[in-house]
């Protein structure tokens, strides 16, 4: 069974303390736009692995691909806010 977007939004949501969180995909491959404070003071590469380590295994068994966006609050607000 391929997992759908909300699965992976469940998976990030109960491991990483998310401000905004939204995902999309088509079972294989997603796109996440993650906003958290715990990226406050890290590179992107840090960043990433704090999402890797809160979808675990299921980077290597369940999702093939995940393009993620990772935004501290204030990146994000003032990326909406143009």
């Amino acid at each position: 069974m391929l997992p759908t977007p909300e699965l992976v939004h469940s998976y990030l949501a109960d491991n990483l303390n998310c401000e905004h969180l939204e995902v999309t995909g088509d079972g294989a491959h997603f796109e996440a736009l993650i906003v958290s404070s715990e990226f406050e003071g890290k590179r992107a590469i840090a960043r990433h692995q704090l999402v890797y380590r809160a979808l675990g295994n299921r980077m290597d068994a369940e999702i093939h691909a995940l393009s993620m966006r990772t935004l501290t609050p204030a990146e994000y607000k003032a990326d909406i806010n143009g």
